[in-house]
């Protein structure tokens, strides 16, 4: 059967009250949104509060190895965690305390936090060696922290950064220059939820 036209502009209205309807089943009520956005900030706090008072306990646990320890959008950096010698990615003793105290610190109060551990080397060499050896170096920590130090081995992960410029501590240095450019870096992605002190 055939509409005649006046039919069919009748018809037009309902049809985009029809759509209008379909369309508004896809928002969400006030009340919803405000109360969604509470939450997601809550939540915020809490890790903020949680990444905090981590930063604190480790700037006082570290301050007899004179790590840097910053807070940094949600995240904590432990600066020059270990140090390697050059062209090498063997863990040094030295180094070894230093990491089993952040261990002890993240396994007593803290077992849900994320854990990367970021590689660097000097400038010396290509870029795809560097890149190799800063993985070394980042994996023998991490697996120094999860055989050693009874990390989670599913919450601590290796990255290299290798030579990376913007990330180099002394500029273009390399071997007795470009010490402080051989080194692992341990940065807190997530805190997790504090377990109480005993």
């Amino acid at each position: 059967m055939t509409l005649s036209h006046p039919a069919r502009l009748a018809l037009v209205p309902l049809c985009l009250v029809g759509i209008a309807l379909g369309g508004c089943s896809q928002y969400v009520k006030q009340s919803d949104f405000n109360a969604a956005i509470s939450e997601l900030r809550a939540n915020d706090q809490k890790q903020q509060q949680e990444i905090d008072a981590l930063t604190q306990d480790m700037q006082q646990r570290f301050a007899k190895y004179d790590a840097q320890i910053t807070a940094m959008q949600g995240r904590i950096s432990v600066d020059t965690a270990a140090h390697f010698a050059f062209g090498d990615a063997t863990l040094r003793d030295q180094d070894k305390p230093l990491l089993d105290d952040f261990a002890k610190v993240i396994t007593q109060h803290h077992p849900d936090a994320v854990i990367t551990v970021e590689g660097f080397t000097d400038p010396a060499g290509s870029a795809a060696y560097n890149k190799r050896l800063g993985m070394k170096r980042a994996d023998a920590v991490r697996d120094y922290l999860v055989s050693t130090g009874g990390l989670s081995a599913d919450k601590v992960r290796a990255v290299s950064y290798g030579e990376a410029g913007n990330r180099q501590v002394e500029k273009g240095q390399i071997r007795e220059a470009g010490a402080g450019n051989r080194r692992v870096t341990l940065v807190v992605d997530f805190a997790g939820n504090a377990t109480p002190t005993s």
